[in-house]
Protein backbone atom coordinates (compact mmCIF):
# COMPACT_ATOMS: atom_id res chain seq x y z
CA UNK A 1 0.00 0.00 0.00
CA UNK A 2 2.56 2.43 0.20
CA UNK A 3 3.56 2.71 -3.31
CA UNK A 4 0.13 3.08 -3.82
CA UNK A 5 0.09 6.12 -1.69
CA UNK A 6 2.79 7.72 -2.52
CA UNK A 7 1.69 10.24 -4.50
CA UNK A 8 2.64 14.06 -5.01
CA UNK A 9 0.30 16.88 -5.65
CA UNK A 10 -1.03 18.36 -8.87
CA UNK A 11 1.58 21.95 -9.30
CA UNK A 12 -0.65 23.53 -11.88
CA UNK A 13 2.04 25.11 -14.72
CA UNK A 14 2.74 28.30 -14.68
CA UNK A 15 4.85 29.81 -18.14
CA UNK A 16 7.75 32.21 -17.87
CA UNK A 17 9.48 34.66 -19.75
CA UNK A 18 12.64 32.92 -22.19
CA UNK A 19 12.29 29.59 -20.55
CA UNK A 20 13.63 26.88 -22.17
CA UNK A 21 12.12 23.84 -23.54
CA UNK A 22 13.76 21.34 -20.94
CA UNK A 23 12.36 24.25 -17.93
CA UNK A 24 8.65 24.10 -20.01
CA UNK A 25 8.51 20.21 -19.94
CA UNK A 26 9.29 20.52 -16.41
CA UNK A 27 6.60 22.28 -15.67
CA UNK A 28 4.22 19.68 -17.68
CA UNK A 29 6.26 17.34 -15.30
CA UNK A 30 5.57 19.06 -11.91
CA UNK A 31 1.42 18.57 -13.51
CA UNK A 32 2.77 14.86 -13.53
CA UNK A 33 -0.73 13.98 -15.22
CA UNK A 34 -2.45 13.10 -17.99
CA UNK A 35 -0.83 13.88 -21.45
CA UNK A 36 1.62 16.60 -19.73
CA UNK A 37 2.68 14.14 -17.01
CA UNK A 38 3.34 11.38 -20.49
CA UNK A 39 5.12 14.10 -22.45
CA UNK A 40 7.55 14.68 -18.83
CA UNK A 41 8.33 11.14 -18.53
CA UNK A 42 9.19 10.55 -22.57
CA UNK A 43 11.20 13.07 -22.46
CA UNK A 44 12.93 11.73 -19.33
CA UNK A 45 13.15 8.48 -20.90
CA UNK A 46 14.42 9.48 -24.15
CA UNK A 47 17.23 11.71 -22.29
CA UNK A 48 18.04 8.75 -20.81
CA UNK A 49 18.80 6.38 -23.82
CA UNK A 50 20.76 9.47 -25.91
CA UNK A 51 23.04 9.55 -22.34
CA UNK A 52 23.44 5.75 -22.02
CA UNK A 53 26.40 4.73 -23.93
CA UNK A 54 25.72 0.99 -24.33
CA UNK A 55 22.20 1.52 -25.62
CA UNK A 56 21.33 1.62 -29.44
CA UNK A 57 18.33 3.01 -30.63
CA UNK A 58 15.97 2.22 -32.90
CA UNK A 59 13.49 5.02 -34.69
CA UNK A 60 10.30 3.72 -36.39
CA UNK A 61 8.41 5.99 -38.15
CA UNK A 62 4.83 5.33 -39.69
CA UNK A 63 2.41 7.76 -41.19
CA UNK A 64 3.33 10.83 -42.74
CA UNK A 65 6.58 11.78 -41.09
CA UNK A 66 8.61 13.33 -43.90
CA UNK A 67 5.46 15.16 -45.63
CA UNK A 68 4.62 16.53 -42.32
CA UNK A 69 7.83 18.55 -41.21
CA UNK A 70 10.15 15.57 -39.59
CA UNK A 71 12.88 14.88 -42.67
CA UNK A 72 15.33 17.46 -41.00
CA UNK A 73 14.92 16.63 -37.53
CA UNK A 74 15.52 12.31 -38.45
CA UNK A 75 18.89 13.63 -40.78
CA UNK A 76 20.27 15.12 -37.89
CA UNK A 77 19.70 12.46 -35.41
CA UNK A 78 21.27 10.27 -37.99
CA UNK A 79 24.04 12.57 -38.81
CA UNK A 80 24.93 13.11 -34.77
CA UNK A 81 25.43 9.91 -34.41
CA UNK A 82 22.04 9.08 -32.16
CA UNK A 83 20.22 6.61 -34.09
CA UNK A 84 21.85 3.21 -34.84
CA UNK A 85 18.59 2.09 -36.76
CA UNK A 86 15.74 3.00 -39.12
CA UNK A 87 12.52 1.15 -39.68
CA UNK A 88 9.84 3.23 -42.05
CA UNK A 89 7.23 2.97 -44.48
CA UNK A 90 8.01 3.24 -48.19
CA UNK A 91 6.10 5.95 -48.05
CA UNK A 92 8.50 7.71 -46.35
CA UNK A 93 11.61 6.77 -48.42
CA UNK A 94 9.26 7.72 -51.61
CA UNK A 95 8.62 11.21 -49.73
CA UNK A 96 12.17 11.66 -49.14
CA UNK A 97 13.37 11.20 -52.07
CA UNK A 98 10.96 13.04 -54.07
CA UNK A 99 12.48 16.43 -52.18
CA UNK A 100 15.65 15.03 -52.86
CA UNK A 101 15.03 15.21 -56.62
CA UNK A 102 13.48 18.91 -56.38
CA UNK A 103 10.39 18.11 -55.49
CA UNK A 104 8.48 19.99 -52.58
CA UNK A 105 5.59 19.56 -49.94
CA UNK A 106 2.96 22.05 -49.85
CA UNK A 107 0.46 23.43 -47.52
CA UNK A 108 -3.06 24.93 -47.74
CA UNK A 109 -6.69 25.25 -46.49
CA UNK A 110 -9.59 23.84 -47.86
CA UNK A 111 -9.31 21.77 -50.26
CA UNK A 112 -12.13 20.25 -52.76
CA UNK A 113 -10.51 16.78 -53.73
CA UNK A 114 -11.81 16.95 -57.20
CA UNK A 115 -10.37 20.17 -58.22
CA UNK A 116 -7.10 19.10 -56.63
CA UNK A 117 -7.05 16.04 -58.93
CA UNK A 118 -7.87 18.25 -62.32
CA UNK A 119 -5.18 20.03 -61.28
CA UNK A 120 -2.76 17.81 -61.05
CA UNK A 121 -2.68 17.69 -56.96
CA UNK A 122 -2.47 15.14 -54.42
CA UNK A 123 -3.56 15.75 -50.50
CA UNK A 124 -2.14 14.02 -47.58
CA UNK A 125 -4.53 15.47 -44.85
CA UNK A 126 -4.39 19.43 -45.04
CA UNK A 127 -0.83 18.52 -47.27
CA UNK A 128 -0.30 18.60 -50.71
CA UNK A 129 1.76 17.38 -53.42
CA UNK A 130 2.05 18.00 -57.04
CA UNK A 131 2.21 15.45 -59.70
CA UNK A 132 4.22 16.91 -61.79
CA UNK A 133 6.98 16.16 -58.95
CA UNK A 134 6.47 12.58 -58.90
CA UNK A 135 6.96 12.82 -62.58
CA UNK A 136 10.47 13.99 -61.91
CA UNK A 137 10.88 11.40 -59.17
CA UNK A 138 9.95 8.70 -61.61
CA UNK A 139 12.62 9.94 -64.08
CA UNK A 140 15.50 10.49 -61.33
CA UNK A 141 14.59 6.52 -59.67
CA UNK A 142 14.30 4.75 -62.67
CA UNK A 143 18.28 6.76 -63.26
CA UNK A 144 19.09 4.80 -59.99
CA UNK A 145 17.38 1.97 -60.15
CA UNK A 146 19.52 1.28 -63.95
CA UNK A 147 22.97 2.25 -62.04
CA UNK A 148 21.84 -0.43 -59.16
CA UNK A 149 20.60 -3.44 -61.69
CA UNK A 150 23.79 -3.45 -62.98
CA UNK A 151 26.00 -3.75 -59.19
CA UNK A 152 23.48 -7.13 -58.32
CA UNK A 153 20.27 -9.01 -59.21
CA UNK A 154 18.90 -9.59 -55.78
CA UNK A 155 19.74 -7.83 -52.77
CA UNK A 156 18.30 -7.62 -48.84
CA UNK A 157 16.02 -4.52 -48.71
CA UNK A 158 18.75 -2.93 -46.52
CA UNK A 159 20.80 -3.05 -48.92
CA UNK A 160 18.83 -1.47 -52.02
CA UNK A 161 18.27 1.65 -49.82
CA UNK A 162 21.90 2.09 -48.97
CA UNK A 163 22.34 1.64 -52.85
CA UNK A 164 19.89 4.49 -53.57
CA UNK A 165 21.49 6.60 -50.62
CA UNK A 166 24.97 6.10 -52.51
CA UNK A 167 23.41 8.45 -55.58
CA UNK A 168 21.52 11.24 -53.43
CA UNK A 169 22.94 14.60 -53.45
CA UNK A 170 20.74 16.27 -51.38
CA UNK A 171 22.22 16.67 -47.75
CA UNK A 172 19.48 16.68 -46.08
CA UNK A 173 17.99 13.48 -47.53
CA UNK A 174 17.53 10.81 -44.45
CA UNK A 175 18.12 7.92 -47.02
CA UNK A 176 21.80 9.65 -47.87
CA UNK A 177 22.81 10.31 -44.29
CA UNK A 178 22.01 7.07 -43.20
CA UNK A 179 24.62 5.96 -46.36
CA UNK A 180 26.85 7.78 -45.17
CA UNK A 181 26.79 7.35 -41.82
CA UNK A 182 26.06 3.64 -42.01
CA UNK A 183 23.00 3.57 -40.48
CA UNK A 184 20.76 0.87 -41.72
CA UNK A 185 16.89 1.44 -42.82
CA UNK A 186 14.78 -1.38 -42.83
CA UNK A 187 11.79 -0.87 -44.94
CA UNK A 188 10.05 -4.34 -44.92
CA UNK A 189 7.00 -2.86 -46.81
CA UNK A 190 8.82 -1.12 -49.15
CA UNK A 191 6.78 -2.36 -52.13
CA UNK A 192 3.10 -0.91 -50.86
CA UNK A 193 4.56 2.45 -51.72
CA UNK A 194 5.54 4.69 -54.94
CA UNK A 195 9.11 3.19 -54.63
CA UNK A 196 7.84 -0.12 -55.06
CA UNK A 197 5.44 0.52 -57.43
CA UNK A 198 8.56 1.89 -59.69
CA UNK A 199 10.78 -1.15 -58.67
CA UNK A 200 7.80 -3.33 -60.40
CA UNK A 201 7.77 -1.31 -63.14
CA UNK A 202 11.37 -1.51 -63.58
CA UNK A 203 11.32 -4.84 -63.22
CA UNK A 204 9.08 -5.97 -66.13
CA UNK A 205 12.29 -5.09 -68.36
CA UNK A 206 14.67 -6.12 -65.74
CA UNK A 207 15.58 -8.96 -63.28
CA UNK A 208 16.86 -6.87 -60.05
CA UNK A 209 14.88 -8.71 -56.97
CA UNK A 210 14.41 -7.48 -53.28
CA UNK A 211 14.89 -10.37 -50.32
CA UNK A 212 13.24 -9.37 -47.62
CA UNK A 213 14.66 -12.74 -45.58
CA UNK A 214 17.67 -11.42 -45.77
CA UNK A 215 16.98 -8.27 -43.49
CA UNK A 216 16.88 -9.95 -40.85
CA UNK A 217 19.93 -11.69 -41.57
CA UNK A 218 21.80 -7.99 -40.29
CA UNK A 219 19.26 -6.98 -38.18
CA UNK A 220 19.59 -9.63 -35.52
CA UNK A 221 23.08 -9.60 -35.67
CA UNK A 222 22.73 -5.51 -34.19
CA UNK A 223 20.01 -6.99 -31.73
CA UNK A 224 22.62 -9.21 -30.51
CA UNK A 225 25.42 -7.15 -30.09
CA UNK A 226 23.37 -4.50 -28.36
CA UNK A 227 23.83 -4.11 -24.78
CA UNK A 228 20.74 -2.52 -24.73
CA UNK A 229 17.88 -1.08 -27.19
CA UNK A 230 15.51 1.48 -26.85
CA UNK A 231 12.93 2.59 -29.20
CA UNK A 232 11.91 5.62 -30.40
CA UNK A 233 8.21 4.79 -32.14
CA UNK A 234 6.14 7.31 -34.16
CA UNK A 235 3.02 6.39 -35.16
CA UNK A 236 1.94 2.30 -35.66
CA UNK A 237 1.52 -0.65 -37.90
CA UNK A 238 4.49 -2.47 -39.90
CA UNK A 239 7.44 -0.31 -38.74
CA UNK A 240 6.32 -0.21 -34.79
CA UNK A 241 5.85 -4.40 -35.25
CA UNK A 242 8.88 -4.77 -37.01
CA UNK A 243 11.18 -2.84 -34.30
CA UNK A 244 10.03 -4.57 -31.55
CA UNK A 245 9.21 -8.10 -32.82
CA UNK A 246 13.24 -7.78 -33.73
CA UNK A 247 14.05 -7.55 -30.21
CA UNK A 248 11.75 -10.85 -28.95
CA UNK A 249 15.40 -12.52 -30.06
CA UNK A 250 17.02 -10.92 -26.69
CA UNK A 251 14.04 -10.68 -24.59
CA UNK A 252 12.63 -7.30 -25.55
CA UNK A 253 13.31 -3.86 -25.28
CA UNK A 254 14.91 -2.19 -22.58
CA UNK A 255 13.18 1.05 -22.99
CA UNK A 256 11.02 2.85 -25.56
CA UNK A 257 8.58 5.72 -26.18
CA UNK A 258 5.64 5.61 -28.04
CA UNK A 259 3.89 8.65 -29.75
CA UNK A 260 0.49 7.22 -31.49
CA UNK A 261 -2.99 8.60 -32.37
CA UNK A 262 -4.60 5.43 -32.37
CA UNK A 263 -6.78 3.95 -29.98
CA UNK A 264 -6.05 0.65 -27.97
CA UNK A 265 -10.09 -0.76 -28.00
CA UNK A 266 -9.62 -2.10 -31.64
CA UNK A 267 -6.70 -4.66 -30.54
CA UNK A 268 -4.84 -2.96 -33.12
CA UNK A 269 -0.76 -2.91 -32.68
CA UNK A 270 -0.80 0.66 -33.93
CA UNK A 271 -2.99 1.66 -30.66
CA UNK A 272 -1.61 -1.14 -28.15
CA UNK A 273 -0.09 0.55 -24.86
CA UNK A 274 3.91 -0.46 -24.79
CA UNK A 275 2.78 -2.16 -21.42
CA UNK A 276 1.56 -4.46 -23.82
CA UNK A 277 4.57 -5.81 -25.20
CA UNK A 278 5.92 -7.61 -22.29
CA UNK A 279 3.38 -10.00 -22.40
CA UNK A 280 5.27 -11.31 -26.10
CA UNK A 281 8.76 -10.12 -24.72
CA UNK A 282 8.98 -7.63 -27.21
CA UNK A 283 10.17 -5.55 -24.25
CA UNK A 284 11.35 -6.48 -21.13
CA UNK A 285 9.82 -6.91 -17.13
CA UNK A 286 11.36 -3.72 -15.92
CA UNK A 287 11.95 -1.87 -19.14
CA UNK A 288 11.02 1.82 -18.84
CA UNK A 289 7.95 2.38 -21.29
CA UNK A 290 5.68 5.03 -21.82
CA UNK A 291 2.86 5.62 -24.96
CA UNK A 292 2.20 9.42 -25.56
CA UNK A 293 -1.50 10.37 -27.29
CA UNK A 294 -0.96 12.63 -30.21
CA UNK A 295 0.28 13.86 -32.99
CA UNK A 296 4.18 13.22 -33.76
CA UNK A 297 4.90 16.18 -35.67
CA UNK A 298 4.11 18.44 -32.88
CA UNK A 299 4.78 15.94 -29.71
CA UNK A 300 8.45 14.32 -31.17
CA UNK A 301 10.08 17.84 -31.65
CA UNK A 302 9.05 19.15 -28.23
CA UNK A 303 10.33 15.66 -26.75
CA UNK A 304 13.60 15.53 -28.46
CA UNK A 305 14.48 19.83 -27.95
CA UNK A 306 13.54 18.99 -24.24
CA UNK A 307 15.67 15.52 -24.26
CA UNK A 308 18.75 17.17 -25.45
CA UNK A 309 18.42 20.18 -23.31
CA UNK A 310 18.90 18.13 -20.58
CA UNK A 311 21.74 15.96 -22.28
CA UNK A 312 23.69 19.44 -23.09
CA UNK A 313 23.45 20.68 -19.48
CA UNK A 314 24.95 18.24 -18.02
Amino acid sequence: MKDILDTHKVTHMKITHNMTVSQFIEQMGNIGVLGSGRVHRATQILSKMIEDPEMNLFLSLAGPMVPGGMRNIVSDLIKGGYVRVIITSGANLTHDLLESFGGYHYCNYGFDDEKLHKSGMGRIGDIYTKSEDFEVFEKEINSILEKISSENDVMSIQDFIYRIGTHIKDENSIIKAAADNNVPIYAPGIIDSMLGLQLWMFNQSSKMGLDAVADMHQLSDIVFESKKVGVVILGGGLPKHYALASNILKGGVDAAIQITMDRSETGSLSGAPLEEAKSWAKAKAGSNLVTVIGDATVLFPLILAGALDIVNDK
